[in-house]
């Protein structure tokens, strides 16, 4: 299987529940390419000791930058654990980087019981 190139990204109050779901896929996502929003990227470094290229933090660009490399073809899935009860500064920046999943027919999960459907399907091929 060719490795696939995997955005995580997850708002403050998402970053536990992003860590947890990457813990249990560990052994999937080692064997992908995986790029992050700052923080999470961190984290996810960090906590599960995944290899993950940190882009920028969210507010500070780190959406654009994804987005950006998803409309060039570089970014097959988005795992992006949204937190829909508190507003965001770069909100923008996120309805940006979901309308490029759309326009360029990419999966995208913004909760974990999706990500999950996402990952398990990933596991099977």
């Amino acid at each position: 299987m060719t490795p696939m190139r995997i955005a995580l990204i997850a708002h403050d109050k998402k970053k536990d529940a992003i860590v947890a779901l990457a813990s249990e896929f560990a052994a999937l996502l080692r064997e992908h390419t995986l790029m992050g929003t700052g923080t999470t990227g961190g984290r996810l470094q960090s906590e599960v000791g995944l290899n993950v290229e940190r882009l920028l933090s969210g507010p500070l660009g780190g959406d654009l930058q994804i987005g950006s490399r998803l409309a060039m073809g570089e970014v097959d899935c988005v795992i992006f654990l949204r937190d829909p009860m508190t507003a965001q500064p770069h909100e923008p920046d996120i309805s940006a980087l979901l309308r490029a999943c759309d326009v360029h027919n990419v999966p995208c999960a913004t909760n974990v019981a999706t990500a999950r459907f996402l990952l398990d399907d990933l596991a099977r091929r």
